[in-house]
């Protein structure tokens, strides 16, 4: 099974019981549990408890201590709220009866109203980047690095990073990055599952853009990065099969904290989701 279908697989929580659910984890690569991992998880606990008929619109969520890779992770959804339009659900994820995760989940039915949108940023074609796990494994070849997990071209998603730069040697850059990504593999028409690996890959790159002042690197620096808290905006429908772009920005660093936005389009340019997250980034 690919790293790609373990990913998907682990999306489909079992039930322990009324309102509490169970779900596996997959290593990628990183030294905890992944965040995504545990959002997207979060997220399917959530929706199983709410009206179906509503559709996820935001998420907030605060990571309070790191995960484990070797055990299941336990979500217990408490419904807040279940009117005619929104619906509320709060979902604490734990380990060994630890608290890891809590997050808070709103839920709207579909109905028309205004409409705008900021344009997308005007960038090159996915097809005419190399991908991330190329660039990557070039640069690992040299130090005797071997790339494995989300960074490796096996990974559950295919990303095409428009500015180049090496990681071994980072250099002085602006905050802000574009990276264009999609499955490393055909998803089912499934809206849950396209919102969920959503949420999943929301927490990719975003801390990473605050090192780009900085000369900073995982691979130049011994550094401690971790997500203290994140929230997500779904606008529309979404469709991640096609390529989609993340705009990803970090305005304010300080006190050991960054502060990081993105904003997720799709190959069209509609904006199909916004995101906000602080995170610690600590020197060691």
């Amino acid at each position: 099974m690919s790293l790609f279908e373990k990913v998907v697989s682990s999306l489909h929580l079992t039930k322990e019981e009324e309102l509490v659910f169970v779900g596996q984890q997959v290593d990628i690569g990183s030294p905890n549990i992944y965040g995504g991992h545990v959002l997207a998880q979060a997220l399917r606990a959530a929706r199983l408890c709410v009206d179906p008929e509503k559709r996820i619109h935001s998420l907030h969520g605060y990571f309070l201590h790191p995960g484990s890779h070797s055990e299941p992770v336990v979500y217990k959804v408490e419904p807040i709220k279940q009117g005619r339009s929104f619906g509320v659900m709060r979902v604490v994820a734990s380990q060994r009866e630890r608290t890891i995760f809590i997050m808070s989940a709103s839920f709207h039915v579909a109905e028309k109203g205004i409409e705008h949108q900021s344009p997308m940023p005007n960038v090159v074609s996915p097809d005419q980047l190399k991908p991330f796990s190329k660039i990557f494994s070039e640069f690992a070849e040299k130090f005797g690095i071997q790339a494995r997990g989300i960074l490796s071209s096996d990974g559950p998603f295919i990303f095409h990073p428009l500015e180049y730069y090496d990681p071994f040697h980072p250099g002085i850059r602006a905050p802000r990055q574009h990276l264009w990504f999609k499955p490393n593999g055909l998803l089912a028409d499934d809206s849950l599952l396209h919102h969920e690996l959503l949420a999943y890959i929301s927490d990719f790159n975003l801390l990473i853009t605050s090192l780009l002042p900085h000369n900073l690197s995982f691979f130049t620096t011994p550094l401690k990065i971790a997500s203290l808290d994140h929230a997500m905006w779904f606008h529309d429908d979404v469709q991640i099969n096609d390529w989609m772009l993340y705009e990803v920005e970090s305005p304010r660093a300080a006190g050991g904290r960054a502060f990081c936005t993105g904003r997720i389009f799709s190959s069209n340019g509609k904006l199909i989701a916004s995101v906000t997250q602080e995170g610690l980034v600590r020197k060691l």
